[in-house]
């Protein structure tokens, strides 16, 4: 083995530097020191005169340590007791205490798989079980229960008191088409990687989408929005016939014309969707002829459809400043469903636009500068 390969093999061994910072480290270890001395007084005071009963488990020790999935509710109180019976039985039933210790801890992970609690400590408490030679199945509700239900509830009221979830209730939400991935794809690579991963699937999409971010930041540098948009862009106004705007969108070849007012602040935008929203798109047939009809000027003082930009344009725009930098439209883009950013000054008034093809271009400079 080459000296490289000798120091690699070396380091594997060594622990991974911790980005915990230290508020959220003091923020566990009084979590811990709370939600212990609460199960232990409580259960002490349960035990009453019985100085020799057990009215705390060790493996309760390594329930406190933070962790997510594999430390929430269902986890700790049905990972310890199951596991706590688990190794009662085996203490009961095999006299050989290494066979049982063997047996038992065994036996409680194959449980916990399948009651969907799988817990670390719980092979502790199954552990506990047959080294102390406990025989009574009561043992499991006092103290394995009872010292993990305590630490459960002071793990909630303590999460929340400091502004974390607890428990970690995984956020479902539906997928759109504009999502780069979704639970979905998680869940198949997951199910390849074949592993128990101490970590939810919204953490860790969460995580993913992050880092993604990151990395567009650190490629993007510092390019803003000022650079990549186009400059001048064709807008309308308010009162702009939908005539007018129509050609202007088939003449410079675009989808969505930003919508001023006099001193160029944006207003709106309107784009091809909003001129085909006006039709009924549930019958395809003639829908030229509906749409010439729709954008054709009403001659009469009276008309019963929209004729100017303003009657079917969109209010709600997202606009972006020219300073912005370009990798903050990454979420827009990507997950919101935009294809047109307006740009504008800094007193406010329209100075540009950035489509996705602008900032695709953009992103694949930053991630290909060679070309």
């Amino acid at each position: 083995m080459q000296r490289s390969e000798l120091l690699a093999y070396a380091r594997a061994w060594l622990p991974g530097r911790t980005t915990v910072d230290a508020r959220e480290r003091l923020r566990a270890v009084g979590g811990a020191a709370i939600g212990l001395l609460f199960a232990a007084l409580l259960c002490r005071w349960l035990a009453g005169p019985l100085e020799s009963a057990v009215w705390l488990v060790a493996p309760l020790g390594a329930s406190a340590v933070p962790a997510s999935p594999l430390a929430q509710p269902w986890s700790v109180v049905g990972g310890n007791t199951l596991s706590a019976l688990v190794g009662i039985a085996c203490a009961n039933w095999i006299p050989d205490p290494a066979l049982g210790a063997a047996v038992a801890v065994a036996a409680a992970i194959g449980v916990m798989f399948s009651a969907r609690c799988l817990h670390p400590p719980g092979g502790a408490a199954a552990l506990l079980a047959v080294l102390t030679h406990t025989t009574h199945f009561s043992s499991a509700l006092f103290p394995f229960f009872t010292n993990s239900l305590l630490l459960v509830l002071a793990g909630v009221a303590y999460n929340s008191l400091t502004g974390r979830r607890y428990p970690h209730v995984q956020v479902a939400r539906p997928p759109s088409p504009d999502d780069r991935f979704n639970q979905a794809d998680i869940d198949a690579v997951l199910a390849r990687y074949n592993q128990v991963l101490d970590i939810s699937r919204d953490d860790l999409e969460s995580l993913i989408q992050q880092t993604e971010l990151e990395s567009y930041k650190r490629r993007l540098g510092t390019l803003h929005c000022a650079e990549i948009m186009s400059r001048e862009p064709v807008s309308v106004e308010f009162g702009t016939p939908l005539q007018e705007a129509w050609a202007l969108m088939h003449e410079h070849r675009i989808k969505a014309l930003p919508v001023t007012d006099r001193t160029r602040r944006v207003a709106g935008i309107v784009t091809q969707a909003d001129f085909f929203r006006q039709l009924d798109l549930q019958h395809h047939e003639g829908i030229a002829g509906r749409l010439r009809d729709l954008i054709r000027a009403t001659r009469t003082v009276v008309s019963n459809k929209p004729e100017v930009v303003g009657q079917i344009m969109t209010r709600q725009v997202r606009v972006a400043s020219a300073e912005r930098p370009v990798v903050d439209l990454v979420p827009l883009f990507s997950e919101g469903g935009h294809h047109h950013i307006p740009i504008i000054d800094s007193e406010k008034r329209l100075t540009g636009m950035i489509t996705q093809s602008d900032f695709v271009r953009a992103l694949y400079r930053a991630v290909r500068p060679e070309n």
